[in-house]
């Protein structure tokens, strides 16, 4: 245990993802926009239709706007101010492009559409969400998946969450439940919340000792979703309001993850029903591990990254190059 929780340090460490990312910067920008033909030539080797899909679903865009509209230059984007992990992982795919392409960016934990194309990591899932087209940005700290080695019928019939308690509704659900005999729940944080929730921060590892795991929504997405449905326990949470490269507004309610009421009222009656059903949670976390295997082919993820920009350089007309144009008609 002690073992596999150094290694999940170690790969979780951003030391050297940015030194990574500092080396790739050393090299011409040249090399980059040069490989970008290859790159895209990949498609043929690709599924197409699921490509296509993937790209279409992050990148909405069917009209014409003019760059004017939009505020940077690829080429500015180091000066942006904002976390240094959303410029690293936009210029891992933007250095393909021409410096000179202009783009919108909105950086952080995004819950509005704006009024022209704006690349973000996360937007809300439902109304007309057109202009906020989506990369896969601050990955490092969301994609992040693990290998559960514990049975989930040897695991406790119990609810585990540890969580930042700041937000109103995260609030809500620790008042309904924290002393709930179903359920393990703890705050992590000392600025804000309630000190009478205060519990010590726990491994990830340490949450798989439980079959059900809480990932409720933060400031945007739960951090913790990618990672619960790669395990052999379940995520419990309301139906998504917002969504990310991990696609959280296709999930399928008790198929991906067990839905409980935006309310969170039916909790103990949700847990209960699969405590007593352990063929449908383990049917459930199958779904999850499945869904989670899309993600897992790195050259398809670069592919996707790739595209979604082509497409947002070819609507914002700065470019006649769109390789799934015709997909589209």
């Amino acid at each position: 245990m002690v073992f596999q929780e150094l290694i999940h340090k170690i790969r979780r460490n951003k030391i050297f993802y940015y030194a990574g990312h500092y080396l790739r910067q050393a090299l011409p920008a040249s090399l980059f926009r040069n490989a970008l033909p290859g790159k895209i030539s990949t498609l043929n080797k690709c599924d197409r239709s699921y490509i296509t899909k993937r790209v279409n679903y992050y990148n909405k865009l069917s009209t014409f706007t003019q760059p004017k509209r939009l505020e940077h230059f690829l080429k500015d984007i180091p000066l942006i101010k904002t976390n240094s992990a959303y410029r690293v992982d936009t210029l891992e795919y933007s250095r393909y492009f021409n410096p000179n392409f202009k783009a919108s960016f909105l950086f952080g934990d995004v819950t509005t559409v704006a009024n022209v194309p704006s690349i973000q990591k996360s937007r809300p899932v439902n109304g007309d969400n057109t202009n906020a087209v989506i990369l896969k940005l601050d990955k490092k700290r969301h994609f992040f998946f693990l290998k559960d080695r514990k049975k989930y019928s040897d695991k406790k019939d119990m609810l585990i969450g540890r969580a930042h308690i700041s937000q109103p509704h995260r609030m809500r659900f620790m008042e309904m439940y924290f002393d709930h005999p179903l359920c393990d729940l703890g705050q992590v944080n000392t600025n804000a919340g309630n000190l009478q929730w205060l519990k010590p921060r726990i491994s990830m590892l340490d949450h798989l000792d439980y079959k059900f795991i809480l990932s409720l929504e933060g400031n945007d997405v739960a951090t913790n979703l990618k990672w619960i449905m790669s395990s052999n326990s379940i995520a419990v949470m309301p139906k998504p309001k917002y969504e990310t490269w991990f696609m959280e507004g296709t999930l399928i309610p008790d198929y991906h993850y067990i839905q409980i009421k935006d309310d969170y009222s039916d909790l103990t009656e949700r847990l209960q029903y699969f405590i007593d059903r352990p063929e449908e949670a383990q049917a459930i976390i199958h779904h999850a591990n499945e869904y989670i295997r899309q993600f897992m082919n790195s050259e398809r993820e670069d592919l996707i990254s790739l595209l979604v920009l082509q497409k947002y350089f070819y609507y914002t007309s700065q470019t006649n190059q769109y390789s799934l144009a015709m997909q589209e008609n």
